[in-house]
């Protein structure tokens, strides 16, 4: 019985290699459609933020956004609020 392998031994073998193969080809597509999900959230929340230097050339937009910011807690946190407070600091302030 050297080198031959039961058929039922064999079948469990490729059903293994099978079910392995399954697990690894769900876990890449879990993981990629993870992936695809935080970058489409990061993008949502940061397409339209105005960088600091737009903000700079744009004071009174950046006093605007301030007070937006200020008037709503829950958008404190976004990139827009930073680059205008940023940007207020910057002009009121010093570059330094």
């Amino acid at each position: 019985m050297s080198g031959i392998i039961p058929d039922n031994l064999h079948s469990q073998g490729v059903f293994m290699k099978k079910t392995h193969v399954m697990l690894i080809t769900a876990a890449v597509v879990l993981l990629g459609s993870t992936a695809a999900l935080n970058v489409t959230v990061a993008n949502e929340s940061g397409k339209d933020a105005k960088s600091v230097a737009w903000y700079v050339a744009n004071i009174q937009e950046a006093k605007a956004q301030n007070q937006a910011c200020h008037d709503s807690p829950s958008n404190q946190s976004s990139e827009n609020c930073a680059n205008a407070l940023h940007a207020l600091e910057i002009t009121f302030k010093g570059g330094n």
